[in-house]
Order: structure tokens, then C-alpha cells, then sequence
């Protein structure tokens, strides 16, 4: 099954035959209702359908990815500066923005494996789409020996571009200390723990990797493995979320010294947990701000249009009016213990 790709001639006579070729795609599916095909035949004769169809499926992604970016770059040099022009050729084959631009990676990382010699173009179909796209962002070391691999004639999956990459990380990060590469590279240390490991800590400042190197090379075992990875992710996830809390940085606090104490003391998650919490209050604020004059702007608006002749839509706006005024009141909880009545003042002031 090829696609054949035909010059441009006046005539594009050549072009219209080839289109009206059919392609010859046909499979012979196992029967479901058939009992006496054993599972495990039935499942190999669909696996062996599924991978020729994700062949042609890579193969022809490919080549819209290579047509949009032909069409992007023409409308560059030729368009309104805007990409107006891609838009509309876009809305009319109905592709959305995101879609094409997928495409387009897709296209940019094929002709970049193929360029460099990564792949062989005659082992591409050696490779399942989602395993081509995978090696497409592996490191150039890991594309190098999947592409090697597809040259000889394996089939490259998923799976296996996963493992590799993982094996690859375990064995040749510089953030991890030697007893754990030992580990990885004997496999007593299974790389598919330690991959996201490195992948959480490249997050992090070199402060903080320095705990964590200490901790897993003190105790290279898979239960100090799990638990550095799981400090490094909250650590990423709360660093992140400090750098955006404004009751902080008035302040100038230097929240990475603050959490090295509080794991030194074994109270990082606490700590950590506060300044995300921190955050989506000050979130919360701001949101409700906004909501709040919206409700205000609105309720003047129809209060102008109603009256008499509208004493239902008088008696809404009534109802809904005082939360958009300074004061507002609200009662929260189902039963008489729970009930709670919460007031909040909202001022503003110009700085």
C-alpha cells in the first residue's frame, strides 16, 4: 500500500486517474460470534489489522502535516501578515487550528528524523503512529538506537519507546547519584520507577535536588525511590504555585530556604499545602472581583428597563442585586447545626 505523489501537469490528468484508483485496503476480519476461533488467534489476527492501519494512518498524517505547512509558509510570504488566509483554507476542509498544527509538528519531527539519519525512510513502517511520534521527542541517543532497531526490521510500538527512554534516563541522568544508576543498569531498580524521578527533579532548583540526590543515595531502595519522587512532584507543584502568591512577594520571602526547614523538620507537605492554598484563595478573590462588578454593571443596566410592566423581572433583579452591592450576605449549610450566615465587604482602591 504506497502513496503516490504526482508532479503538477496542465492537464492534471495523471493526478485525477491516481485518485480514482482504489486503494486496495481490505482485511478479513475474524468473525466475533465465531466460538471456535480461540482468543488468542482472534486478538492476533486484529492486531495484525490495527498495525497496518496505523501505518497508513502515520504515513498519511505525514503528508498533511507537509501540505499545511506548505500552505502556512505561502500564506507568509503572501498573506496579509495575519495567517487570515490559512484560517479560511482551514474552516473550509473543516480542520481546526490545533488539529493542523499537530499535523505540522508531526511533519517538522519526521522530516527532522529523517534528515539526520534517525530513521531509515524505508523502515518507517516499522513503526506504530504513536511510536514514531514518541521517538520524535525522545532524546537523540534513544532515536538512534530505536532507529536502528526499526532497520533491522522490529517493529517499534509504544512500549517499546517507553522503555528504552525510560532505561535511557535511569542509566545516563547526571541527577541521579551513582548507587542508583548501579541499581538501574542491573535492574534491581526497575527504570520505569526511576524515569519519573528524573523527570519530577529536573522541575526543581539544584537546592532542592541536593536533598533528594542525599536522601535516595543514602537509601537506593525502590520504597526511597517512590517517596523522593512523590517530595519532588509537591515541591515542583508548590514552587510553582508561590512564585504567584502576591501575599508572599510583598514580603520577600525566600520560599525555597522556607520549605528546605519545613522538610528538615518533616513538615514539608503542611507547609507546601499552605502556600497552595494560599494561592487559590488569592485566585478566588480575584475571580470573585471580577464576577461581582459584572453582577453590579449588569443590574444597573436592567434596572434601567424595567418598571411597572415588568414586576417579575423587578422582583429577580431585586432578589440578585444585593451581591453586586459592598455588603454581601450569603448562608451556607443544609441543617440548623450546619447553617452558617457569611458576610463579605468588597472595596476597592485605586493604587
Amino acid at each position: 500500500m504506497r502513496l503516490h505523489i504526482v508532479e503538477y501537469t496542465d492537464s492534471m490528468d495523471n493526478l485525477a486517474d491516481a485518485l480514482q484508483q482504489p486503494v486496495d485496503f481490505d482485511f478479513e476480519l475474524p468473525d466475533p460470534e465465531d466460538e471456535g476461533i480461540p482468543d488468542a488467534d482472534f486478538m492476533q489476527k486484529v492486531d495484525v489489522a490495527w498495525q497496518v492501519c496505523d501505518k497508513f494512518d502515520l504515513q498519511t498524517e505525514i503528508w498533511r502535516g507537509r501540505i499545511l505547512r506548505a500552505v502556512r509558509d505561502r500564506e507568509k510570504i503572501g498573506g496579509d501578515g495575519r495567517g487570515t488566509g490559512f484560517l479560511r483554507w482551514l474552516k473550509e476542509r473543516e480542520i481546526s487550528k490545533s488539529q493542523a498544527y499537530k499535523w505540522i509538528q508531526l511533519a517538522n519531527s519526521a522530516d527532522t528524523l529523517l534528515d539526520e539519519g534517525k530513521v531509515d525512510p524505508r523502515s518507517i513502517n516499522n513503526f506504530s503512529k504513536r511510536a514514531f511520534v514518541e521517538t520524535a521527542k525522545a532524546a537523540p541517543e534513544v532515536q538512534q538506537m530505536l532507529g536502528e532497531a526499526a532497520k533491522k526490521g522490529d517493529k517499534i510500538t509504544g512500549r517499546e519507546v517507553k522503555q528504552l527512554t525510560e532505561e535511557w534516563t535511569a542509566m545516563s541522568s547526571d541527577l541521579l547519584p551513582e548507587p542508583v544508576r548501579e541499581k538501574a543498569a542491573d535492574n534491581s531498580l526497575p527504570p520505569r520507577y526511576i524515569a519519573p524521578l528524573v523527570r519530577e527533579m529536573e522541575k526543581l532548583p539544584e537546592v532542592h535536588q541536593t536533598v533528594l540526590q542525599r536522601e535516595i543515595a543514602e537509601n537506593p531502595d525502590l520504597d526511597t525511590v517512590k517517596q523522593a519522587t512523590t517530595e519532588a512532584r509537591n515541591l515542583a507543584k508548590y514552587l510553582k504555585a508561590s512564585a504567584q502568591v502576591q501575599a508572599l512577594a510583598s514580603q520577600e520571602v525566600d520560599v525555597e530556604q522556607a520549605l528546605l526547614e519545613a522538610q528538615r523538620i518533616n513538615c514539608l507537605n503542611v507547609a507546601a499545602d499552605l502556600v497552595n492554598q494560599a494561592s487559590q484563595m488569592e485566585q478566588t478573590i480575584a475571580k470573585m472581583y471580577m464576577t461581582w462588578k459584572r453582577i453590579a454593571n449588569l443590574a444597573d443596566r436592567l434596572y434601567v428597563d424595567t418598571g411597572a410592566s415588568t414586576p417579575h423581572l423587578r422582583s429577580l433583579l431585586e432578589c440578585i442585586e444585593p451581591l453586586g452591592s459592598q455588603l454581601m450576605e450569603i448562608k451556607i449549610g443544609s441543617t440548623e447545626t450546619t447553617e452558617r450566615t457569611i458576610r463579605i465587604q468588597l472595596t476597592e482602591e485605586e493604587v
